[in-house]
C-alpha cells in the first residue's frame, strides 16, 4: 500500500470536529466497551483494516475478549452478547445501511435513553467518516498503539 497524504498532519482543521466528537463520546453515558464493539462492527462491515486494528486493540484494552471480537460478524447466532449489545449492534448495522426499520428502533429504545441512542448514532456516523478517510488516505494497519489518538 502506497502512503498518500497524511491526513493527520495536513487535515488538522477538518479533523478537529472528529477528535471533539470522539472526546464527547468517551464522556457520554454509553459504556466504553459497548462503543468499541459498535466501532469494530461498523469497521468490519465497511472493510477498514486500520480501524479494525485500532478498535480491536482498544476493545481488548477495555476488557473485551477475543471470543467476542472473533464472533462479532456472526453476533446474531452467538449467545455471548447481552440484549443491550444486541440492540446496539442491530442499530449500528441499520444506521450504517441508511435504513432503520421500526422494529430495530423499538428494540433500541427499550435498551437506551433518547440521548444514548443519539450518541450511539453519532458513534456510527463518526466511524463511517474515519473509515472513509482511511480508504482515501490509508494508514498502515498494525501500526496503531492503544491511546495513540487520546
Amino acid at each position: 500500500m502506497e502512503q498518500r497524504i497524511n491526513v493527520h498532519e495536513k487535515g488538522q482543521n477538518g479533523l478537529k470536529p472528529l477528535y471533539a466528537m470522539g472526546a464527547y463520546l468517551k464522556k457520554s453515558s454509553l459504556d466504553g466497551k459497548l462503543v468499541e464493539l459498535v466501532l469494530f462492527r461498523v469497521s468490519q462491515i465497511n472493510g477498514c483494516a486500520y480501524c479494525l486494528d485500532m478498535h480491536s486493540k482498544d476493545a481488548r484494552a477495555k476488557g473485551e475478549t477475543e471470543q467476542r471480537l472473533y464472533g462479532l460478524s456472526a453476533w446474531h447466532e452467538t449467545p455471548y452478547y447481552s440484549p443491550t449489545e444486541r440492540a446496539a449492534l442491530a442499530w449500528a448495522e441499520a444506521v450504517n445501511k441508511c435504513n432503520v426499520p421500526d422494529d430495530v428502533y423499538r428494540e433500541a429504545k427499550e435498551q437506551f435513553t433518547d440521548e444514548e441512542l443519539i450518541d450511539l448514532t453519532f458513534a456510527v456516523t463518526t466511524i463511517n467518516t474515519w473509515n472513509r478517510l482511511n480508504f482515501a488516505f490509508p494508514n498502515i494497519p498494525g501500526t496503531y498503539q492503544v491511546g495513540q489518538f487520546g
